[in-house]
């Protein structure tokens, strides 16, 4: 039997991940109602972070005890991993030891080698390329607040990063179409942003992205790993803030989200963070109840 894996979006075809959103709503309204629903029951998630975590360590951990099961983390100074076992060695012993195992790391292809030797399901926590499990939680946000996605504008401002890749993949999958405003030298890969085809649209005039969008996505202007450069981003990202001016070229009824933690003052005010049209909380909270869904798929 094949082993279902979510490396990026593009691993579950695409009735099924719109089922995940429609299960995550779900799921939210029957944790709300405190109804007890144990679907895995004795199922352990293992845990591999080799950078740190708030919202995917708590909503995987809370996930996981809400439905039944439990949970097993590890960072390198943790494990065998940290003393140079090899990859492959600890997909192939974790993945007998546990039900599904979700690693957060740095280069995509780490992943990559892991998931060929694992036995259970493997999911992306964020690597350097992609964050799918944010997405699911930001078209789980979206279709809450105003219905179906497609066919609407969603502008990404700032760094071409791991979350714009996944927006990307995300445009071809759930049928928008996104405008994407960087700097110079800080675009998405040229062979992932060739993939979204006509769905992705670059642009360097930030304005121009957010002209008529329905939804306004951003994140930190230097990501894990990037810190020494926050200094020197600072100035060249300057322009793609989002702040009430910007916002205000989008629909009066735009969304504004944001994957957090965010930097106040620099990609986002204030002012739009904690706004009346900032689905930010809402989308944080989603975390754990797209990925239980996410779950439920990969193991029920």
């Amino acid at each position: 039997m094949t082993v279902r894996h979510f490396l990026t979006l593009l691993d579950i075809k695409h009735d099924a991940l719109w089922k995940i959103l429609r299960r995550g709503t779900e799921l939210k309204k029957m944790q709300t109602e405190l109804k007890l629903y144990e679907p895995l029951k004795n199922r352990i998630l293992g845990m591999i972070f080799e950078k740190s975590s708030t919202r995917t360590r708590v909503s995987f951990e809370s996930a996981m005890i809400q439905m039944g099961g439990g949970s097993i983390f590890l960072s390198p100074r943790d494990s065998q991993l940290g003393r140079g076992e090899p990859l492959e060695d600890t997909a192939r012993v974790l993945s007998s030891m546990v039900d599904v195992i979700a690693i957060r790391t740095y280069e995509h292809n780490k992943l990559e080698r892991f998931a060929a030797f694992s036995e259970v399901p493997v999911i992306n926590a964020l690597t350097n390329e992609y964050h799918p499990c944010q997405l699911l939680a930001d078209m789980q946000t979206y279709q809450e607040y105003r219905g179906d996605i497609r066919g609407r504008r969603v502008a990404w401002v700032g760094d071409g990063n791991n979350m714009c890749h996944s927006y990307i993949n995300a445009a071809r999958i759930f049928g928008f179409d996104l405008h994407i405003a960087c700097p110079e030298g800080f675009e998405p890969d040229p062979g992932i942003l060739a993939q979204g085809g006509a769905r992705a649209t670059l642009h360097r005039d930030p304005v121009a992205a957010v002209q008529g969008a329905d939804l306004v996505v951003t994140d930190v202007w230097a990501s894990m790993g990037q810190e020494e450069e926050q200094q020197e981003r600072l100035a060249l990202f300057a322009p793609y803030q989002v702040n009430a001016t910007l916002l205000s070229h989008g629909k009066p009824d735009t969304l504004f989200m944001h994957c957090l933690p965010a930097h106040r003052g620099e990609e986002v005010t204030t002012e739009v963070l904690e706004g009346p049209q900032s689905a930010v909380w809402e989308e944080a909270r989603n975390r754990l109840y797209a990925q239980k869904a996410l779950l439920e798929y990969l193991l029920v």
